[in-house]
């Protein structure tokens, strides 16, 4: 008899679509009437207009179409759930120009130069990668610009004898935890305190303590499995794929260890490499960039990449040669750029259920007349509910706040707090959500099954939720 085989991520999800869809047959519909709001620049949800609308149940035709109208056009089964396309896009330009500063050389010169000057010390890499994520968390919400750094970190920690769920945990649980303890992320913690009508500074000591507390739990967390991994390899989740990952992820290198010589040019084209990343996070932060000039950006800095070599002719790379490379990069990830349509897929039958709003009514039902420790820590709950729905931080932020928010002024609670409930909730989950699209690609990515994720992190879970609940706590007890 042959064992259980968990599902892949492509199944899971369609099975989370065909359910949800059940359910737009049992739970009511209703709406809330929106109006434009200045603090939020969008349409936003207003308190006490909800009402039952006529039911609109998703069929099998909707279920088939879902992953569709999620990947390409939003408005296909009315609903107001990004189009993936535009994600999707971006990770196919990533694997070409991946592919085209692999085929260089310079990628695994520089990893042979780093482990060189880390020998006997490649444990430190972890700490200091995830605290560099976790600051793209907490500023900006790093989440679809992560995806772009999986392919280079992974073959650096499976070099330096560990697996690739260390180096997917360091770049997912970096940023993911960085966009839960979120400080002054726009898109999270800005949105959030302008629905709750607050500055956005109130609340941010305790968010910075969540921050600081948590993520060194995650480093621990992750150097601990990391130690055990380097010291038995037989102790990795992802045991079984030794060898294929090794393969996968190291190919074109040499199966001894052996690294090409770091020269002049290999040194100039890392320059560009690690340009590119630079510019594309100041293109986000400072020049409100998102996928089509990042998506620009990688495929010029391809072409340059490969002139740039040409020119050295060190990389024998003609323009035939080069356009080959570039799409066989892209191919690489044609099956992560389908993962993010499929994820996205669930939303867009949870709104054209009419489902969503009638979920906000009943929270809002529930917290009423509760005491300040229940009041936040039922909060925190029901947002984490929430985020199941609506992966997006902004999309919860603008439909909860303006609704949830008042609430708090019943229960002698700090509107704030409601802020940090929510932020705080909506990361935590985003560390394992299926329907999060940057949970799926990063695992597609990486290799990592979905059932091996949440075997790896299912401890480290329990301990942020534990960290957070207590700081929510003492929070409203000192508030």
């Amino acid at each position: 008899m042959s064992k259980f085989k968990f599902p892949t991520a492509f199944t899971i999800l369609f099975v989370l679509i065909a359910v949800v869809a059940a359910l737009t047959w049992v739970v009511p519909a209703g709406e809330y009437a929106r109006e434009f709001s200045e603090a939020l620049g969008r349409d936003a949800p207003v308190p006490g207009t909800y009402e039952s609308v006529a039911s609109n149940p998703q069929g099998i035709v909707s279920v088939i179409m879902a992953p569709i109208a999620g990947m390409y056009d939003p408005g296909m089964l009315g609903s107001a759930a990004d189009a993936a396309i535009d994600v999707a896009f971006f990770v196919l330009i990533i694997g070409g120009f991946l592919m085209v500063v692999t085929k260089t050389g310079a990628i695994d010169a520089g990893i042979g130069w780093l482990l060189k000057k880390l020998e006997g010390r490649e444990i430190y890499m972890i700490p200091i990668l995830m605290f560099a994520f976790a600051l793209g968390g907490t500023s900006y919400g790093m989440a679809e610009e992560s995806l772009a750094f999986y392919a280079l970190i992974i073959p650096v920690f499976i070099r330096a004898g560990y697996d690739s769920i260390t180096g997917v945990a360091v770049i997912m649980l970096g940023a993911g935890i960085g966009t839960m303890g979120s400080t002054f992320n726009a898109f999270a913690t800005v949105v959030a305190s302008q629905g709750a009508g607050i500055p956005f500074t109130d609340g941010i000591v305790l968010r910075f303590i969540i921050l600081a507390v948590s993520l060194l739990a995650g480093m621990a967390f992750v150097m601990r499995y990391a130690s055990r991994v380097k010291a038995d390899p037989s102790a990795s989740l992802v045991a079984h794929m030794a060898d294929e990952n090794r393969a996968h992820f190291l190919k074109g290198s040499s199966d001894d260890g052996g690294f090409p010589a770091l020269s002049g040019t290999r040194g100039w084209i890392l320059a560009l490499f690690g340009l590119t990343f630079v510019a594309m996070i100041y293109g986000v932060v400072a020049l409100d960039w998102w996928m089509g000039e990042m998506s620009a950006l990688f495929l010029v800095m391809s072409i340059v990449v490969w002139f740039v070599g040409k020119f050295a002719d060190e990389t024998n790379m003609d323009e035939g040669t080069f356009v080959d490379t570039f799409i066989d990069g892209a191919r690489d990830l044609l099956g992560v750029a389908l993962i993010i349509g499929v994820a996205r897929g669930v939303v867009v039958i949870m709104d054209a259920g009419k489902m969503t709003d009638t979920i906000l009514y009943s929270a809002e039902g529930f917290v009423s007349g509760l005491s300040e420790f229940m009041f936040i820590n039922v909060m925190f709950g029901i947002q984490f509910l929430m985020s199941f729905l609506v992966p997006s931080s902004s999309g919860l932020a603008t439909l909860t706040m303006p609704i949830m928010a008042p609430l708090a002024d019943f229960a002698g609670v700090g509107r704030e707090l409601v802020v940090t409930a929510y932020q705080s909730a909506n990361g935590l989950v985003n560390l394992f959500n299926p329907t999060f699209a940057v949970v799926m690609g990063g695992l597609a990515i990486g290799r990592v099954s979905y059932d091996r994720w949440l075997k790896f992190v299912a401890p480290l879970l329990l301990i942020l939720a534990v960290i957070i609940v207590v700081a929510l706590s003492l929070g409203a007890a000192l508030g």
